[in-house]
């Protein structure tokens, strides 16, 4: 498993609230459960008290994808170096589940945790996966939503750094509203031109007289 597979878990975190709409989705200990995917060992060990301890780290984790939605990449270095010194992981080499033509293990770098709770395993995985996405491809690789008011979280994997919207949804909804923009704005423009026009022609007349 490639270590950008885990900054998934920060992404998946940041977007369980949507500030702007006010809605939040993590509420109940199987919210929580929900966002650990198909890790199903990590899940069991969720318990209440994690809901808390979830949006805690789920603030922190939003505030690195601000950070670097302003170009501040200091603070979202400092930022995501706090969450990695608060929730350490033990990087190991790991064959389970994929095999060559041969039968043999495909050894890939593995994430394994050693928390005391849900919560410290998942930040851990969390962080050390967005460390990773950072390191790899560049903190404008780490983005919110341009489509008002959405703002949630995504991860550019483009190869000209050009996406903008966390969804095709967003997206669409973006580029509608801009053309329905741009059409009211030459709407303006030609009533604008009108009434000048008929000025003109009025001014014209009484100039003849």
């Amino acid at each position: 498993m490639e270590l950008a597979y885990y900054s998934d878990y920060a992404v998946r975190l940041v977007n369980s609230e949507e500030p702007a709409r006010g809605t939040d989705t993590l509420t109940t200990v199987e919210a929580v459960r929900d966002l650990f995917g198909v890790n199903a060992s990590a899940a069991r060990r969720a318990t209440d008290a994690d809901v808390t301890r979830f949006r805690s780290v789920r603030a922190r984790l939003r505030a690195v994808f601000e950070a670097a939605d302003q170009g501040d990449e200091t603070l979202a270095v400092d930022l995501l170096n706090s969450l990695l010194l608060e929730f350490p992981v033990s990087p190991q080499i790991s064959g389970h589940d994929y095999r060559d033509d041969d039968g043999r293990p495909l050894w890939h770098m593995h994430l394994a945790d050693h928390p005391s709770n849900a919560t410290a395993g998942y930040a851990a995985i969390a962080a050390m996966g967005l460390a990773f996405h950072l390191t790899e491809y560049g903190v404008d690789r780490l983005g919110l939503c341009q489509a008002p008011p959405c703002r949630n979280a995504y991860l550019d994997t483009s190869t000209n750094r050009s996406r903008r919207y966390c969804s095709d949804r967003c997206a669409t909804r973006a580029n509608v509203a801009a053309y329905r923009a741009r059409k009211r704005l030459e709407a303006d423009r030609s009533g604008s031109s009108g009434r000048t026009a008929e000025s003109a022609q009025r001014t014209s007349a009484s100039g003849e007289r």
